[in-house]
């Protein structure tokens, strides 16, 4: 049995550990949060001579505490390389704590540390710190074999909706730290309509690795912690460089949290440092109140325009491109780079000088307001990041307005619906696509610091990455048009027959015309028709809204699913439960439609629906959309007293 000093291990009797072995503690105990443990490995060989073994171990281990305790760091390493048996040995806090709690939470470690007895390697992982000793140099490792994510016990009755917000605040976690000062960083966001009102979350690397190494490492731990918020409202995810978590329970101080906005653009370095709360005098406390006042605003119904509470100075643009190196990438625009074209312009492939390859927007935006507000409006687009969400990467104000975005390879959905790839979706990934398509939504809606209404949902704005995960593109460009012009006659903006009715007759613009337009998608995931498609009336064909709603109320909603998909792959009451969330979203009034919040919630619930839809106060009869052969679908509309006619769609 190996015996502890008051903070080391010395050797007295020896106990050969041949085997590696893991301690892991996923529900911690809430009476000293800080030194919850984790989890403990040893390694599989002993000291070759435990007695210099031991002095180098304890050396090191003073020395480090030293360091520690006299720099008030959160961070130290220390060597012992002078006989047969070196040891190096790193130690880390979580920034949020103080310097006495760092070392009291490495007191602990050392100590846990010791049941590894002449192990020639240990470390312990705490909620508060992490300790690691080896008789190599380890320190610029930083994912090993055996990384893990650990899932606590504890659910929300709003787990959809606290998982939304998780995965928005882990993912820009993941992008930014790598760039910050310290490879540190802890955020919260708010969780609407849950019990749970913010979520926490940090991650941290080491700081002898690289920047590459930590992103690298964050992004495995990334994928192992996602998972938890699916069922849980605490997890961590352990690795060898890296440390991440989140939870619904505060475990820092709300003047402990970090500004990771300028780190989340390209632009961002790691030599600008990060914004951390705690500053005395009047800046701490200015710091402190704006914190409030910004965690406040993101609980509230957000209705106030960008600017009259969060100044849109606040915000960190876009990368600057200059007309010359876009014009080059493209090819002089030439028509094989056109990926496709849209209301707010055509789109170009393009490969920038970084050799990246970028999808170029051209905006086809001629007012003079829009080209005023253009700066302040992509900024606020810039800084929204979440991985259902096209990123924009930079602009350019010069001879022509042009937005650089991320490029998606697989393109629209458009084309894998009713399109040459039309058949390619497997039935899964069609409700992947449904799913992360409402998270976009709902981020936008109701988790960005400001309201986003993209007001042009269909499935051409909505892209696919090489797994076929979707990402919404052109969210946010509607806020570049100004309110009495748009890129049709009438302050409406959007394509016909995904659009609204109250918006499309009566301007009445919310995130419930967003809420419509994804019902009109989802039904065309299922059916793989387009909702323009012109029925043959003499044969009793029907729009595809109207068809949904028939075959939904006589039970006969088998009979809307596409063809081209296996029966294998799906189960009839996930049909049911599909279309029936569809029509929920293009119910009217506007009262009775889901917010994107719930919507993601009762996709993820398996029972049924409480509340199922009904027709209401909308004749569906009264709904023509007309195609002529030379012009784009237009739509007329008739319903009380109002009446638009042969609106052009984007």
């Amino acid at each position: 049995m190996t015996f502890i000093t008051t903070w080391w291990c010395y050797g007295k009797h020896m106990v050969m550990v041949t085997i590696l072995f893991i301690v892991f503690l996923s529900n911690p105990v809430t009476s000293q949060p800080q030194t919850n443990l984790i989890l403990r490995a040893c390694a599989q060989i002993n000291a070759t001579n435990p007695r210099n073994f031991f002095r180098n171990l304890n050396e090191t281990f003073s020395d480090t505490r030293r360091k520690l305790s006299n720099n008030n760091t959160y961070f130290a390493t220390s060597e012992q390389t002078n006989n047969t048996d070196p040891v190096y040995v790193l130690a880390q806090c979580r920034n949020y704590m103080s310097a006495f709690e760092c070392v009291n939470c490495f007191d602990f470690a050392s100590k846990s540390v010791c049941s590894c007895d002449a192990a020639v390697g240990g470390r312990v992982v705490l909620d508060g710190c992490f300790l690691r000793y080896e008789g190599n140099s380890f320190y610029e490792q930083t994912t090993l074999p055996g990384n893990v994510g650990l899932c606590g016990n504890r659910t929300s009755s709003r787990q959809d909706v606290f998982e939304t917000a998780v995965d928005g605040l882990l993912f820009n976690l993941s992008i930014a730290t790598p760039k910050i000062n310290g490879f540190y960083a802890a955020i919260t966001a708010p969780v609407v309509g849950a019990n749970t009102s913010i979520a926490y979350a940090i991650a941290q690397c080491a700081e002898t690795v690289t920047p590459d190494g930590c992103k690298n490492c964050l992004q495995v731990a990334y994928a192992n912690i996602k998972s938890c918020a699916t069922d849980v409202t605490d997890g961590r995810a352990v690795d060898s460089g890296c440390f991440m978590r989140y939870s619904a329970s505060a475990f820092f101080a709300n003047n402990k949290t970090t500004d990771i906005t300028p780190f989340l653009l390209d632009g961002g370095s790691s030599s600008k440092g990060a914004v951390i709360g705690g500053v005395v005098g009047g800046v701490g406390a200015l710091i402190i109140l704006l914190i409030a006042l910004l965690l406040w605003y993101r609980q509230s119904k957000r209705t106030t325009p960008i600017g009259s509470l969060y100044g849109a100075t606040e915000l960190q643009g876009p990368k600057d491109y200059s007309y010359a190196d876009l014009k080059k990438a493209t090819n002089d625009f030439r028509e094989e780079n056109k990926l496709g074209e849209g209301g707010f312009g055509d789109v170009y492939k393009g490969i920038v000088k970084d050799g990246n390859i970028v999808a170029i927007k051209k905006l086809a935006i001629d007012s003079n307001t829009a080209k005023d507000n253009f700066e302040t409006e992509v900024r606020v687009i810039s800084n929204v990041h979440h991985r259902n969400l096209i990123r924009l990467l930079g602009c350019c104000k010069g001879l022509e307005l042009l937005l650089v975005l991320e490029y998606m390879a697989n393109g629209s959905l458009e084309k894998y619906l009713y399109g040459e790839k039309r058949g390619a979706l497997n039935w899964k990934q069609r409700c992947d696509i449904i799913f992360g398509t409402a998270r976009g939504l709902a981020y936008l809606h109701e988790q960005y610091h400001v309201t986003i209404i993209h007001r042009d949902i269909k499935p051409s704005n909505i892209l696919l990455d090489n797994d076929f995960q979707p990402k919404i593109a052109d969210f946010g460009l509607a806020r570049l048009l100004p309110e009495d012009q748009t890129h049709i006659s009438t302050k409406f903006g959007g394509t016909l027959g995904y659009t609204a009715p109250e918006y499309a007759i009566h301007g009445q613009l919310s995130e419930k015309v967003d809420t419509y337009s994804f019902g009109i998608v989802v039904l065309e995931i299922v059916s793989g028709k387009r909702c323009t498609d012109v029925p043959n009336e003499s044969i009793g064909e029907q729009y595809l809204l109207e068809r949904a709603w028939n075959y939904y109320e006589s039970r006969m909603h088998m009979k809307l699913v596409d063809e081209t998909l296996d029966p294998i792959e799906y189960r009839e009451e996930d049909i049911w439960k599909i279309i029936e969330i569809a029509l929920m979203c293009t119910q009217s009034p506007v009262s009775v439609r889901p917010t994107m919040s719930e919507v993601v919630m009762l996709l993820g619930d398996r029972s049924r629906v409480q509340n199922p839809p009904t027709r209401k106060n909308l004749n569906m009869s009264d709904i023509r959309i007309q195609v002529d052969s030379s012009a784009s679908p237009t739509m007329s509309v008739s319903n009380a007293n109002a009446t638009i006619t042969e609106l052009e769609g984007r």
